[in-house]
Parts: C-alpha cells; structure tokens; sequence
C-alpha cells in the first residue's frame, strides 16, 4: 500500500506517503497485516483507547516544529497534492518558515481547511483546485500561482494515488490511473514549473517517489512502477537543468500515518481509536528498525531540507526516510 490513494473513490485523493510490507521472507499485504491488527488489538480491552497504550512499545513520534531559522522568508513555493497528509504537512511548514505556499488537490473543501488554517497562524496561502492528471488544469495552477505570487522558488510534487490488486486484475485504465497520476503528473507540473525557475534564476524541486521504488511487495505493480520511473525522472531533469541552477531531488518516504493508508486499509469508518490501536500494531510489524509509522511531519521536513539552501551540491539524488524498512531488506 502507499500513503497515496487507492481504487476508484481513494484514487480521488491527492498525495503521497508511501507504504511498505513486512520484513519476513513471505511478506503479507498490508491490508492483511491490518485486518489481522484489527481483531487483534481491538480485543485486547474494552476501550480502544487501552490497546494503543498497551501497544506502543516502540517509542512517541517526536513533535516536529518549523524551523527557526526562517529558510524560506519570502520565497514562492507550490505544492501539488496538499489537501492531507504529508503535501499538508509540508504546505503548513513551508508557510510557518516564511514561505508563500500556492497548493493544489481535488478535495475542495479539505484545500480551503488548510488554506484558513495557515492563514489563521500568521502564514500566506492559496489553494487551487486541479487534477494533475488534467494538463490544462496544471499549466492554470502554476499560472494563478505565477500571477498571485510573481514567480516560483521551490516545487514539491507531491501528488499521487495507488489502486492494490494483482497486476492482471488492474484493467488499463486503473493502469493509466496510477501512472498518469504518479508519473505524468509530475511530468506535467515540472514542464509548466521550470520555465518559470529559469526565469527566477534557479530554484529547487523535489519529488515524492515511495520506498517502494527501492523494494516493495505484491499488489502493487502500478504504484511501484511510477515510482520507481521518477528516480529516472529526477535524474535526468537533474542533469537537464543543471546549468539553469536546478536541483532536483526525490523525497523517498516509508510507511506514513495519514487518511490515505487508513483508507487503504478499510478502517475511515471505524473510530479513531481503533485506528490508533491497528497502526501501532502495524508499524511494530512492519517497520524494521524504528518499529513504527512515520508522521506526515517527519516526512515533510524532509522535503523542506531537499527545497532549502542547506545542500547545494546536492541535485538528482534520493533522501530516504523509511524508518529502516529498507535498510532491513
């Protein structure tokens, strides 16, 4: 699974965070490892509330806070795939160091949320609504956000949705899905951004792909075939815009925590509680090394470190956070 989307209702979603499977020799998908989480946990206590405490013995994630230093004062930044999770993330911490955050997603309501949210804590924001799947719609998001803001800085590409089924049971438009969403999206975003990074004199981008680039496991055919393909991506549009002051670098995260796995694991409708109680269940067997999921926070500051001035020699590379997942296999 990824922390991206998932069949025809999720794949509506927009942003990534991976996913992973676990480390034994025979790995299990990880709607069976949370299903098995499910009757496991909830049945450990009356509360569920109970079970996550009794569970979590692999550490509190740290609180993430935005920098102090301000990296990103006055500086224009767009972000595809930013209504939740980790895009949501690092739309707030873009904006509370200073940033001029320009956002897109297909989830209205949750885009004007976050909008009212950075606004509300002294930061500037502006959503706009577009599919990057749609090309019209993503030269109009960089244009409003050229318009608005009076140029570009920094791009996160972000967005991207997955479908899980064996890879004959997809039918070539759920196919055409992930891959137009995960990899031509970003085509698209980075064909109407660089223009105007040249214009700018330089700039950054950074990419989301998914620690299922480096390994993953079954069901995910299409999701692991566009990730892996923006490592080549990120590559050579390092090399392409080099010259032009450029850097563009992939962001590889592991299994996230965000609404995207919940969904792919069946479990919106159920409480909180009980979610809390399955993911920490897991992260404790699925995640080798930190024995957890990743917040959406400790992935975004990953991108804002690829985006800041922190390492300039640094260009078509990966930063991978997967928590050791990867380092185990």
């Amino acid at each position: 699974m990824t922390d991206t989307e998932d069949t025809r209702d999720n794949a509506t979603t927009e942003e990534t965070a991976p996913e992973e499977t676990t480390p034994a020799a025979k790995p299990r998908s990880r709607r069976r490892v949370l299903a098995g989480a499910v009757g496991a946990t909830v049945g450990l206590a009356a509360g569920a509330v109970g079970s996550a405490v009794a569970l979590q013995g692999a550490g509190t994630p740290p609180v993430v806070e935005p920098a102090s230093a301000r990296r990103f004062e006055n500086k224009v930044v767009i972000i595809t795939g930013a209504t939740s999770g980790i895009g949501r993330a690092a739309a707030t911490l873009f904006a509370a160091e200073g940033a001029k955050v320009s956002f897109c997603g297909r989830r209205e309501q949750l885009g004007r949320e976050v909008e009212r949210e950075i606004r509300d804590a002294g930061g500037e924001a502006t959503y706009v609504r577009a599919d990057v799947r749609v090309e019209e719609d993503v030269r109009a998001f960089v244009e409003q956000t050229v318009s608005v803001y009076g140029g570009l800085d920094v791009c996160f590409n972000n967005a991207g949705i997955s479908i899980e089924k064996r890879l004959h049971e997809l039918t070539a438009a759920e196919w055409d899905d992930v891959v137009g969403t995960d990899l031509r999206g970003v085509f698209l975003a980075m064909k109407y951004q660089v223009p105007h990074l040249i214009e700018r004199g330089g700039g950054t981008i950074v990419v989301t792909s998914s620690s299922n680039a480096i390994s993953t496991a079954e069901n995910k055919s299409a999701y692991a075939s566009a990730k892996r393909a923006l490592i080549g991506l990120v590559q050579a549009a390092a090399h392409d815009y080099a010259a032009d002051g450029i850097r563009v670098n992939a962001l590889v995260p592991g299994t996230t925590n965000t609404d995207f796995v919940r969904r792919l694991a069946g479990a919106e409708n159920l409480p909180d509680e009980v979610w809390a109680t399955m993911a920490t269940a897991f992260g404790k067997a699925s995640v080798p090394g930190l024995a957890r999921m990743a917040t959406p926070e400790e992935i975004a500051v990953g991108a804002l470190a690829l985006a800041s001035g922190e390492f300039p020699y640094m260009t078509g590379n990966q930063l991978v956070l997967d928590g050791g997942k990867t380092a185990h296999q």
